[in-house]
């Protein structure tokens, strides 16, 4: 997501549903950017993430399979503050509670 072989403005939506949750924190605007870029202007952009605080290492996948992977969780405030940082402009902010002790967060912004 840091370098997408697609065009300049040759998108006109993009969806990131729970990608950005093994990106650091510290390489997110650059995703950010690269989204701004592949977009139309007036494209639309829809996240989904984790939401919460903190990053935690994950050893076990689904079945029990092992792996070693970082997810990261994101208020939908600090998402939409990177957004806003790029140039897009966020319509709107969403916070998900499907289970108990389960937070999703969904942001929609447009170019």
């Amino acid at each position: 997501m840091t370098g997408l072989e697609l065009a300049d403005g040759s998108l006109t939506g993009l969806l990131a549903w729970f990608s950005l949750i093994h990106v650091p924190d510290d390489e997110v605007p650059t995703v950010i950017a690269e989204f701004f870029r592949v977009l139309r202007p007036g494209g639309a952009l829809l996240l989904g993430f984790h939401a919460g605080d903190g990053s935690k290492l994950k050893t076990e996948g689904y079945g029990g399979h092992p792996m070693s992977v970082y997810v990261h969780r994101r208020s939908p405030a600090r998402v939409a503050t990177w957004l806003d940082a790029a140039g897009f402009t966020v319509e709107a902010e969403m916070l998900h509670r499907p289970a108990p002790n389960v937070e999703g967060g969904f942001v929609f912004a447009h170019r």
